[in-house]
């Protein structure tokens, strides 16, 4: 099974090589390819199948690649021992072919074959080990990805009257459409109200949860917003998803600075940078959201890297409060730690300040809401300020709980050396080039360090919550740490739901099943009376034949 491991990730580090090349290519000779597959068609309606290759998909598919090969390198030590490691392997490949057939596809119909595989894979990798909270996390998730798959079929319902599914027949006015597809975006991308499901899927093993919020899953409705956004900004939703992406930004960094599990607290940080990502959508940046989705793939997948192996040293627990000094056991690791949480924070120089930079700096250049823009920028000092709160714990506390033995690994460490080296390269290389032929942004000095102030100022609010103990404030913590209360808003909302299910569940108890056993029963009965001399077992005997025969004639002549 190890050698299987071996094979799957050396080969989508080949196809991370292949791509990457082919995207550069096809960015400077400004090329594209499309492929088109009929499978048949209905009146004026053509089912088809739509691939395209432009340096935008390929660029994503070779990110793709590189962390998932990564991440196998990385599951050969962290899923040792485990039972149904077969299955777990088979599971995280038809995750990633999903993720790429969902990035290739222009095409609405195309794009839900790749959108429902990643919502069915993904629930069955939160279900993996299989306990209640694994159950009641991938029942949440598989739940509340539902609604936008359903926007994403009302749409494809909705575009069935214009004759095609392609993206590039959608214009200004077919408005609601363009919500349905918003809604599909949000939801997969778990913004607010659709959070929930987010830091509950961390019940998913840790190799699971790096890819799912590095590189897919939850990057898929960024992506489709990405593809849509020519068009969104016409329609009017762009406000909408301005106010929503800048307000999930500021709960969930708000969330983290009062959170105490390791995983959530960086599954809440994927969140704020989820938001980062949809706010400057909705401005109509794509290429800036792009840019800021691929530097922001490489830190992430690092960061849950790191905390999988200190999870293990912690003896399996995730309580921030419970560990301390582990740079003692886990040199490297930790090293790696360190550095990816500055390149999230936005340390300068590091993969995530160019992104962020450059996002501030055109927002500055645009003509916003004053207390809009103290929102977004309250909301990236949160930032800094869980991150430094982390850091104190880890480093700074005193360890309170058994540990394991746990010497570092070699293999590991290789897969975490490649992005850690790409956390410090990626954020400067992929700026040379998206934005070689770009003009520069000139702007105040105050302007300019604006940013790097409310960083700073980041720093005192992690201060204070070291320093304060916010337990005093039980209620208000509880509030804070429990998504606004959002969760139980989903239970009232499905709450309903369940009864429906249960009175039918009793009806079906009650009706169905008994009276057609009872049916059954019967027939069987008079059968046998037949084969004793009975004429009335006959005519039913005969009756049920007739049928049979006149149910296979009408589908033989269909």
């Amino acid at each position: 099974m190890f050698i299987n491991l071996y094979i799957y990730s050396f080969i989508m580090f080949k196809l991370f090589l292949i791509f990457l090349l082919m995207s550069f290519m096809m960015m400077y000779l400004n090329m594209s390819w499309m492929l088109e597959w009929m499978m048949f068609n209905f009146n004026s309606i053509n089912v088809e199948i739509f691939i395209l290759l432009d340096w935008m998909s390929v660029l994503f598919i070779s990110v793709v690649m590189l962390i998932s090969s990564m991440i196998m390198l990385y599951s050969m030590i962290y899923m040792e021992g485990e039972i149904f490691l077969s299955r777990f392997i088979k599971l995280v490949i038809l995750f990633v072919l999903s993720m790429v057939l969902m990035v290739m596809s222009p095409n609405l119909i195309s794009i839900l074959f790749g959108w429902d595989g990643l919502g069915l894979i993904s629930y069955c990798l939160v279900i993996f080990y299989q306990n209640y909270m694994s159950f009641n996390s991938g029942m949440v998730t598989v739940l509340c990805n539902r609604i936008g798959d359903i926007g994403l079929l009302m749409a494809i319902g909705l575009m069935f009257t214009y004759g095609s599914w392609s993206i590039y027949i959608l214009n200004k006015k077919i408005s609601l459409i363009l919500f349905m597809i918003f809604l599909g975006g949000i939801t997969k991308s778990a913004q607010i109200p659709f959070s929930v499901w987010l830091p509950m899927a961390m019940a998913a093993p840790t190799p699971v949860s790096a890819l799912v919020h590095s590189s897919t899953l939850v990057t898929a409705g960024v992506y489709l917003m990405i593809r849509f956004n020519k068009i969104m900004i016409f329609s009017g939703v762009d406000k909408i998803l301005f106010y929503i992406s800048v307000l999930t930004m500021f709960m969930s960094g708000l969330m983290a600075n009062f959170e105490t599990d390791l995983k959530k607290i960086i599954a809440l940080s994927t969140l704020s940078q989820l938001g980062l990502m949809m706010m400057i959508l909705s401005l109509g940046l794509k290429l800036l959201a792009f840019y800021h989705l691929l530097t922001h793939a490489v830190f992430k997948s690092l960061l849950f890297m790191c905390a999988g192996i200190m999870i293990h040293l912690m003896n399996n627990n995730q309580d921030i409060r419970l560990s301390g000094k582990l740079n003692e056991f886990i040199p490297f690791t930790m090293i790696s730690f360190y550095i990816s949480s500055m390149a999230l924070m936005g340390f300068p120089f590091l993969a995530g300040f160019y992104s962020k930079d450059l996002i501030m700096e055109m927002i500055y250049m645009m003509n916003l809401n004053l207390f809009m823009m103290w929102f977004i920028i309250l909301s990236l000092s949160f930032t800094v300020s869980y991150s430094l709160r982390l850091f104190y714990y880890i480093y700074f506390g005193e360890i309170k709980s058994g540990f394991m033995y746990y010497k570092e690994d070699k293999l590991m460490n290789l897969s975490m050396l490649v992005l850690l080296m790409l956390s410090v390269m990626c954020g400067s290389l992929l700026n040379w080039m998206f934005f070689f032929d770009y003009n520069f942004t000139f702007m105040k000095f105050s302007m300019k360090m604006l940013t790097l102030i409310m960083l700073i100022f980041g720093i005192f609010i992690g201060l204070y919550f070291w320093v304060k103990d916010m337990m005093f404030i039980y209620f208000l913590s509880f509030f804070l740490s429990s998504m606004w209360y959002m969760n139980y808003m989903f239970h009232i909302i499905y709450k309903s739901l369940n009864n429906y299910g249960e009175e039918g569940f009793k009806m079906d108890k009650k009706w169905v099943e008994f009276y057609s056993k009872k049916v059954l029963l019967n027939t069987i009965e008079d059968m046998m009376i037949y084969k004793q001399g009975n004429s009335k077992g006959l005519k039913i005997y005969m009756f049920i034949f007739i049928l049979i025969f006149m149910y296979m004639s009408m589908v033989l002549m269909l």
